[in-house]
């Protein structure tokens, strides 16, 4: 009798337990990220995972915390796949890394990624950022460890670029060899395999290559390749024999189909994408980048900027072609995913890249997918990015419906991560 009062005892405990971490939110519209909504929703909650989803009728909340989100619409939480969260804005781009400590960037970091999370963005991948360390990952682990508040962070210690690339320093003279540069500098096979393994030894899940010159770095051009096709094939083998993907920072058409080729599992930019460029996405599966918003934030607020002249100057003169071929890629079936490019430093502007890409031909339903599950599917998170049972509970809500209209998305008024009620207004 006394062994069945203690089961009993340990069963009542452990039930009481689960109910204290059961949480159910009701709300008017769920959209899940794969492509459906359901109207008057409910979402069970244990721990950091999603238990069910349904009907509100069908899943009473007895004995559970409830969350009535009442009319609003209930999403996955936003995925950023290319942000620089280590900037504060200053357009002076090429010298930020000069002028600020890593441990004043990792601050900086902190609390632009905290911004992003209460604007809705519960994961961010970082394609290298302004510093010659790795204090964007200083705070990534600080957050995993549950020191601070944040979201998932993802992505690459630093750029890899070639001499005289985008990754360079072009503008001093010959004799200032000891300026250090905030990305990796290499030549040939060798040098690559050893920069990747650097790269990894520090924490890089993802590793980034400069394909193509840049737009906003002075002295080279975004038209032209700067790694040969033997360098590439290195250093996709390098880092697959790791587990770990490479990003290509591509504008050129030429750059981007050569990094399809060799392996690439995304195409940051994709500038000056062609047919055939279209045509090998398609066939290989691979994800573009589009990163529409840095474009839109040059001419909304840099363009009388003496640092940013070329971006802006390049942005003005190639817009119009490269939203038509984007526009095609999209129709094609190209899987697009949405990417900033920006710091941080201005959350609430970042759901600019969901207004582009319906623009230039998605549904407001693709575009949520894009920053959604599409996102996570390029991340290899296949936990992120869907409001389905077993899933990370990562989800934000917003007023309004943005199937209906898509500026809707800005209007974000709950966060939710891992389970944990980051902003409820």
């Amino acid at each position: 009798m006394k062994r069945l009062l203690t089961v009993l005892f340990l069963l009542c405990a452990f039930y009481t337990v689960n109910l204290a971490q059961r949480t159910v939110i009701y709300c008017k519209t769920l959209i899940d990220g794969t492509g459906k909504s359901l109207s008057n929703a409910a979402v069970v909650v244990e721990g950091e995972k999603i238990k069910a989803v349904g009907k509100r009728e069908a899943i009473p909340a007895t004995g559970a915390k409830v969350i009535d989100l009442g009319e609003l619409t209930l999403m996955p939480g936003f995925i950023d796949m290319h942000c620089h969260p280590l900037g504060n804005g200053d357009d002076d781009y090429q010298t930020y890394h000069l002028k600020n400590s890593s441990a004043e960037k990792a601050l900086q970091c902190l609390h632009n990624v905290q911004g992003m999370l209460h604007a809705g963005w519960t994961s961010l991948r970082v394609p290298g950022d302004l510093d010659v360390g790795f204090a964007h990952f200083a705070v990534r682990d600080a957050i995993n460890k549950g020191m601070y508040q944040g979201p998932r962070i993802f992505g690459a210690g630093h750029w890899i670029s070639v001499t005289g690339g985008g990754g360079d320093l072009n503008f001093f003279s010959d004799e200032q060899k000891g300026v250090l540069v905030d990305g990796l500098v290499v030549d040939g096979p060798e040098e690559l395999r050893k920069g990747i393994r650097n790269e990894i030894k520090y924490g890089s899940d993802w590793i980034k290559l400069l394909v193509t010159g840049a737009f906003m770095t002075a002295g080279d051009n975004p038209q032209n390749v700067h790694f040969s096709p033997e360098e590439l094939k290195v250093a996709v083998e390098e880092a697959t024999r790791r587990d770990v993907p490479v990003m290509a920072h591509a504008h050129s058409g030429e750059g981007i189909k050569m990094a399809i080729r060799a392996g690439a599992r995304t195409i940051e930019h994709g500038s000056f994408l062609d047919d055939e460029g279209i045509d090998l996405l398609v066939k290989h599966g691979t994800y573009l980048i589009p990163t529409l918003t840095i474009g839109k934030w040059f001419l909304d607020f840099n363009e009388d900027s003496q640092a940013l002249a070329k971006a802006v100057a390049l942005t003005k003169k190639y817009r119009s072609q490269v939203e038509s071929q984007l526009s095609k890629a999209i129709k094609a079936g190209v899987k697009v995913g949405v990417g900033t490019d920006l710091t941080g430093s201005d959350p609430d502007y970042l759901v600019t890249e969901f207004i582009e890409l319906v623009r230039l031909g998605m549904t407001p339903m693709q575009a949520i997918m894009a920053g959604t599950s599409v996102n996570a599917d390029a991340l290899g998170k296949p936990d992120l990015g869907r409001i389905e049972a077993g899933k990370f509970a990562d989800m934000v809500a917003v007023s309004g419906d943005p199937l209906k209209d898509i500026k809707q998305i800005a209007n974000v008024k709950f966060v939710m991560k891992g389970g944990a009620v980051i902003r409820k207004d």
